[in-house]
Formats: structure tokens, C-alpha cells, sequence
């Protein structure tokens, strides 16, 4: 049995539906399927989760929102007259939003079920757009299906009673249409995973089923070394294994959520990313191992929005505990981390921006002054993250001189390197403003 799931980009129309239906049909392994919310139909299009989000601000803020539901019902009732399917599936999406519009529940709880609309219209119609076909599809609900999830609204994390039930799926006959991105908890709360959160639910059903493979179509024929707008037609990626994978999605690379894969890789579940547009194309097949390459490096990823904050205070070595109290404070001010490389009286630790509020900043100043009496404190911002991963690269000679070489041929600085606490990565931070520079010449003496 195969689990296959389909991202925004492969439901977002009618043209696109039908081959999700054509795929579906060519291979009767593919008995489970996991569907995203519609995506756009053309880069100045609006996903259908943005305006879901925005209805969901109107709500919010009590103002009119009818503007929101029409553009919301305009785009399912395009896909459901041009699938021919029964129009009753439009008057269920309807009427599950107005539910949610007219309780009173509170207004996080309706935000979460407001979110969740565009993934569960979007299984409803694919099942019945098969069944039109003569295919035998059922729609099933993540709670019927049994995504057993923790109460962290828009951050839920499967718990591990639910792999029983969902192996149970196993016994159902025909084809079974889920919607991504959202679970139930114990006592029957809606509750939705982080953004991106179908590709983790397919994972989910993936390792629960204990599928021979979980097959992720989206719109790119593979994964490739590198960002194809910083470099023009990069090399495809054949296999990664699922660490040099979470790590390529945490640095910047859009074809995975960087959690998606957890629950797949922890049942060793293979994964191929296909092309919906092209499901001819071999893909990236996504593995637990995979035999040495003598090159080592398989992807180099990046992403911009960081800061650093520096922290110097003379023998900061011997003061025992010194960590743990600056780790403390950022803590206090749910601040997590990326990266932390040290010296014997300095260490950077690199946030996201957007986690720093100027209020929180000056918060963590004043405290790490105050508490700690460093020497010296600052914040670094407009930083960019660069990672070049492969599997085996403490061992592998040459691979970080290589790097440094392609920095000093583009003529960019490095702020910082951290290399020793991962085998499958080296990470560099630089200013932003040269990034695209940087890759450019990574990629160039890795893969040229």
C-alpha cells in the first residue's frame, strides 16, 4: 500500500484535480490519499488558507465578513461545477463554515476549524470527483481516521495512541481521501499542525499504515542542490536520506515542512517527492540510508530573517552554569535558538528575527547585563543562513576548506561558522545582502 498526498499546487483547480485523479487511478497501490487546501492557480492568485486566515481576522476583530466568504465559496463552487460532481458538497462546505461563524465557542477554537476548511473541502471534493470516475473513494475525517493530537493550537503533535487506530485503515476497502493538516484531541477538539502541516499528516497516515511508500506530489519534477531562483537550472538530487532532508526544509527548501518527515523516518518509511504535472519523472526518493558518495555535498540551502546576539564576558569558560542562565532568559521570553557556536569568553546565539520584539529585546539586554554582568552584549541583525549538507562530512577531507574558498571568490564575509555538532551539516552565517552571491559560488565548486 502506498499513501500519496497532493499539495496546495495539485488541487488548485480543475485541470489540476484531474490529474490527482489520473495519478490515483494509474496505480491501485495507492489506496490512501492526503490532500492539502487549494493553492493558486497563477502566481498573483490567493491561497484558499489565506482567505480562510482572513475571514478569520474579521472575526476577530468583529467586522463584516462576507466579502470573505464569497471569495472563500467562489472558488470551491469553480472547481465543483467543472468537476461535474454534486453541488450538495458546496452546501456541506457552506454550512460547516457557517457553523463555525454563528457558535460560541471561543475565538481561538473557531479559528482553528476555520483553518482546517480548506483541506477538508478539498478531500470531500477529490473523493467524490473519484468516485464519478468509478472508482470506490470514501472521505474520511482526520478524527474517524484517528489523528489523536496534543491541545497546542496550531502547533498539535501526534500522540502515540494514534497509530493503531489509524493501522485499522488498512481493513477499509477502496480508496481513502484525508484531509491534511489538522487532528482531534482526546475530548474532541479540532486542532491544526504548523503551517505546511498536510505534508506531516501523510507522513502520519505513512507510518501508521506502515506504507511500502509515502509518495509527496507537488509541482517540481525533484528536489535540487540548490534554490532554482539563485541559480538557473540546478542539478536534481536522486537520493537523501532523511537527515540531509530536515535539514535542507529547516534551511530554506520549500518542498517540505522541516517536522513533516518525523513520522515516516522514525517507522523508516521511504519518501518520493513526484511532480504532480509530470508523475513520469523519477523524483527524489528520500531514504533512512543510502551508500557513500565521494562528493559528500547534496544540497546547499539558505534563508534570511536571522540575528545574533553576542554575549563576551572574560573567563565565561569557568563560570560554571553560565549557559544555562543565558539559555534561561531566552526561555523566559519563549525566544528559541538556532545555532549557538562558543568560544572561551564569547558565544552568538542566532534567533529569528521575528521572534525578537523590540520589547523582548530590550527585556534580554537588560537581563543578561544585570544577571550575568558580561562585558560585552549586542544584537546583529540583517544576517542570512547558509547551509551546505551531505552525509559524512566530518570525515569526508576538504569539504569546509572548499566552502571558505567559494565565500573568498565571492567576496563575501563570514560571520560565523558551526560545524562540529553535526555530521550532515556546515552552517554558515553572512550578511543577507550577500547572499545570493554566496550560493552562486557554493554552487559552483561543489557541483560544477
Amino acid at each position: 500500500m502506498k499513501v500519496a498526498k497532493f499539495g496546495g499546487s495539485s488541487v488548485a483547480n480543475v485541470a489540476q484535480i484531474q490529474k490527482v485523479a489520473a495519478i490515483v487511478k494509474s496505480d491501485p497501490k495507492r489506496k490512501f490519499i492526503v490532500v492539502s487546501a487549494p493553492g493558486k492557480r497563477d502566481d498573483q492568485d490567493v491561497k484558499i488558507t489565506d482567505l480562510l486566515l482572513d475571514l478569520g481576522d474579521a472575526l476577530e476583530r468583529k467586522e463584516d465578513y462576507d466579502q470573505q466568504v464569497h471569495a472563500i465559496m467562489e472558488r470551491f463552487s469553480e472547481i465543483i461545477t467543472g468537476l461535474d460532481i454534486p453541488p450538495k458538497i458546496e452546501q456541506e462546505i457552506r454550512s460547516s463554515i457557517d457553523a463555525i461563524l454563528i457558535n460560541d465557542l471561543p475565538i481561538n477554537e473557531k479559528l482553528e476549524m476555520l483553518k482546517s476548511i480548506g483541506e477538508d473541502g478539498s478531500a470531500k471534493i477529490v473523493s467524490a470527483y473519484l468516485n464519478s470516475l468509478g472508482l470506490e473513494a470514501t472521505y474520511v475525517n482526520p478524527q474517524e481516521a484517528g489523528l489523536i493530537v496534543s491541545n497546542e493550537p496550531g502547533n498539535a503533535q501526534i500522540l502515540p495512541e494514534s497509530f493503531p487506530k489509524i493501522y485499522s485503515l488498512r481493513e477499509r476497502e477502496g480508496i481513502l481521501v484525508i484531509p491534511g493538516f489538522f487532528g482531534y484531541t482526546t475530548d474532541g477538539k479540532l486542532m491544526t499542525f504548523s503551517r505546511g502541516g498536510s505534508d506531516i499528516t501523510g507522513s502520519i497516515i505513512a507510518a501508521g499504515i506502515q506504507a511500502e511508500l509515502y509518495e509527496n506530489f507537488t509541482d517540481v519534477d525533484s528536489v535540487y542542490t540548490v534554490n532554482p531562483t539563485m541559480v538557473s537550472h540546478p542539478k536534481e538530487i536522486t537520493t537523501l536520506t532523511y537527515k540531509e532532508m530536515r535539514e535542507l526544509s529547516y534551511a530554506g527548501f520549500s518542498v517540505f515542512h522541516d517536522e513533516a518527515l518525523i513520522p515516516a523516518f522514525r517507522e523508516n518509511i521511504p519518501v518520493c517527492v513526484k511532480n504532480t504535472n509530470n508523475p513520469s519523472a523519477t523524483g527524489t526518493m528520500i531514504v533512512s540510508e543510502k551508500d557513500p558518495d565521494a562528493s559528500c555535498v547534496v544540497g546547499i540551502a539558505s534563508d534570511d530573517g536571522f540575528c545574533s546576539l553576542y554575549v563576551s564576558k572574560f573567563l565565561m569558560n569557568r563560570e560554571i552554569g553560565f549557559g544555562r542562565k543565558l539559555f534561561s532568559i531566552l526561555e523566559d521570553e519563549a525566544i528559541s535558538y538556532e545555532h549557538a557556536p562558543s568560544g572561551i569568553d564569547d558565544i552568538s546565539v542566532i534567533i529569528r528575527e521575528d521572534q525578537l520584539t523590540p520589547d523582548k529585546e530590550n527585556i534580554v539586554l537588560n537581563r543578561i547585563q544585570n544577571e550575568l554582568h558580561v562585558d560585552t552584549i549586542s544584537i546583529n541583525y540583517g544576517l542570512a543562513v547558509i547551509m551546505v549538507v551531505g552525509e559524512g562530512m566530518t570525515s569526508t577531507v576538504g569539504i569546509a576548506q572548499q566552502a571558505t574558498t567559494a565565500f573568498a571568490e565571492a567576496q563575501v564575509n563570514i560571520e560565523m561558522i558551526n560545524q562540529g555538532s553535526s555530521e550532515v551539516s556546515m552552517m554558515f552565517g553572512i550578511h543577507a545582502n550577500g547572499l545570493e552571491r554566496a550560493i552562486q559560488s557554493l554552487y559552483k565548486t561543489y557541483f560544477e
